[in-house]
């Protein structure tokens, strides 16, 4: 299993937002999340289209994108062109999931399909085997900063004892407070995607990244 570490680049400077992500390049990370909000399913707006196609002319980095956006079977294939990796869809957004998960899959990127915290596992474990990845929000979506549910954890063992019982190949990723605290938490619960934010973002950004991967190592050599 890859464990990877994955920058929210909500909480980037974005006067410095092109700098940043070379930043994070160089020191490693492989992928980047970016969270889309529309104001309408999460009270925030963030940034669209134009901003991805920009900052893809600059990077080769994974762009993991997270549409947290009402009805975003609208959009699969746009944030596609613009340079996404991979879409993340809410369950709870979707009129109709499984044409959303068939969407992402035809438009040739990897399949996510991510709960908030108050929505069971159970409500998507029929779609387990069509998807690449699950995103388990562990704040409420919306607002970057917030503190870890320590409910959330209970979730994030759930579905990974459901992937493995059905021998899937399908990563768990994991948003909200991720720390020093939280991270060997969620990886020890069976998460192997943390998207982080301030956590990253926060103090010298090179130092940060580097801190947290070997910090992510030493937790991987107990787990395994």
């Amino acid at each position: 299993m890859e464990y990877r570490l994955c920058p929210s680049i909500l909480s980037a400077d974005f006067n410095r937002l092109g700098e940043q992500i070379q930043t994070l390049e160089k020191a490693g990370v492989e992928w980047l999340h970016i969270d889309v909000m529309d104001g309408d399913f999460v009270p925030s707006i963030s940034f669209g289209m134009p901003v991805i196609r920009s900052i893809r002319k600059e990077s080769k980095m994974f762009f993991d994108v997270h549409l947290m956006v009402s009805a975003p079977e609208r959009y699969i294939q746009d944030f596609v062109d613009c340079g996404a990796d991979s879409i993340t869809v809410h369950a709870e957004a979707c009129e109709d999931l499984e044409r959303a998960i068939e969407l992402i899959r035809d438009a040739g990127v990897k399949v996510g399909v991510s709960i908030k915290p108050a929505t069971p596992v159970n409500d998507i474990s029929h779609l387990l085997e069509d998807v690449d990845m699950v995103l388990i929000m562990t704040v409420q979506p919306g607002f970057g900063g917030q503190k870890y549910l320590p409910e959330c954890t209970e979730k994030i063992v759930e579905l990974k004892e459901l992937i493995d019982r059905e021998e899937l190949d399908v990563d768990i990723q994991v948003d909200g407070g991720i720390n020093d605290e939280t991270m060997e938490i969620v990886m020890k619960a069976g998460a192997n995607l943390l998207v982080a934010g301030s956590y990253v973002f926060s103090g010298d950004l090179e130092t940060n990244v580097y801190s947290i991967q070997k910090k992510m190592d030493k937790i991987k050599s107990e787990i395994d």
